[in-house]
């Protein structure tokens, strides 16, 4: 397939061309591949937290109380803006809620474009179910006004009062959002960028995905790319390609280029609702568990005793406990190195450990340096 000229594949320049061609040919299944824009941005945008204070009305009587003096007080001074003038000591607020209202704009953004929005209770409504958003400024963290936001809020849930003291709730329906709820009324600047280079920002920083993205970029454009940490690569655009069509047709392309990222050994484990994630590099070196389980049954019955016939005693009431101890045998399992996650996952499952019980083995294997995996609990 290759023919050797003059030699000039044993040069050092050779060889790496060789090594290029060879990590094309025998990159790991395409099925790995993800693309280069889905796993970086592009440093050429700008973006700004933006956040307001607004009102939700049209609440069927969820709405905050009428000790939350900031609603209506807000109230009455939006009544007062359009001329109605009203007695704040009088005005009921219980289908009218307090929220603030949060977004994040782009500089790619252009004025009339629209974003979403999120919006959340600030007082004490029961829900914001039905509720709509009335006009609210966005402004940045300088005070700079650059959207505005207003529609229909959605919760995706519900929260119904069935009688007193009862209720149903699906979803939480103190936060909603609006989609495409905002809308740009200035224009955030772009930072001033070399056209000659183009930053790319890993989302999750690795040295080696930082390398495979430069090298792919490299295979497909010839010496551009260059990783400059586990977290940024450069590019330069070819001088062919720096045409503002060109350019921008290039960094498309860049972004459709796909590699296989590689990610770090990591179990994630949420100790609130029993979730445990695991990532596919996670290992367990040779390690035998034992997992038992201890029942303590209380049993407690009422003991009457009767005073005596025209005595002055009275009736003693006293409780006979029975506690019975239940101590299961122990289960215990031998895994060896356990490569691939469902290997983990079958030997878990073999000593019917639930996932409470593998949160608590998780933490052990890693205190006894068994598990190869970094363990991050929520």
């Amino acid at each position: 397939m290759f023919r050797i000229i003059n030699n000039w594949i044993t040069t050092p320049a050779g060889l790496v061309l060789l090594m290029s061609i060879i990590l094309a040919f025998c990159s790991p299944a395409d099925a790995a591949k993800v693309r280069v824009k889905d796993i970086c941005t592009f440093q050429n945008k700008a973006e700004v937290d933006l956040i307001g204070y607004g009102l939700v009305i049209g609440l069927d009587g969820s709405g905050d109380g009428t000790g939350t003096q900031f609603t209506t007080q807000s109230l009455v001074n939006m009544m007062e803006r359009m001329g109605l003038t009203v007695d704040s000591r009088k005005v009921k607020v219980k289908n009218v809620a307090a929220v603030i209202v949060t977004a994040r704009m782009s500089s790619q953004q252009t004025v009339g474009a629209y974003f979403d929005v999120t919006v959340a209770s600030l007082g004490d409504a029961s829900s914001l179910q039905g509720g709509m958003l009335l006009i609210t400024p966005l402004s940045g963290p300088d005070g700079t006004v650059y959207g505005m936001a207003q529609g229909p809020v959605s919760i995706g849930g519900f929260n119904i009062q069935v009688d007193e003291g009862n209720k149903i709730v699906n979803n939480y329906t103190l936060v909603g959002r609006i989609p495409g709820g905002g809308k740009t009324v200035k224009t955030l600047i772009a930072p001033q960028a070399n056209a000659q280079e183009i930053y790319l920002s890993l989302l999750d920083a690795d040295y080696t995905t930082s390398h495979r993205i430069a090298e792919r970029i490299n295979i497909k454009y010839g010496l551009t790319a260059y990783p400059v940490d586990g977290g940024t690569v450069r590019i330069v655009v070819p001088d062919s390609l720096n045409h503002p069509v060109t350019r921008m047709k290039f960094i498309s392309d860049v972004g459709q280029l796909q590699v296989v990222p590689d990610n770090t050994a990591r179990v994630v484990i949420n100790e609130k609702t029993g979730t445990i994630v695991a990532g596919q590099h996670v290992t367990i070196e040779p390690v035998a568990i034992a997992h038992g389980t201890i029942t303590v049954d209380i049993q407690s019955t009422p003991v009457i005793s009767q005073p005596q016939a025209f005595s002055a005693g009275e009736t003693v009431v006293s409780q006979d406990s029975r506690i019975s101890v239940h101590d299961e045998q122990a289960r215990v399992m031998h895994m060896k190195g356990a490569v691939y996650l469902s290997d983990i996952a079958t030997a878990l499952n073999k000593i019917g450990a639930t996932p409470r019980d593998i949160i608590a083995i998780f933490q052990a294997l890693k205190q006894a340096g068994a598990l190869r995996a970094e363990l991050v609990i929520l």
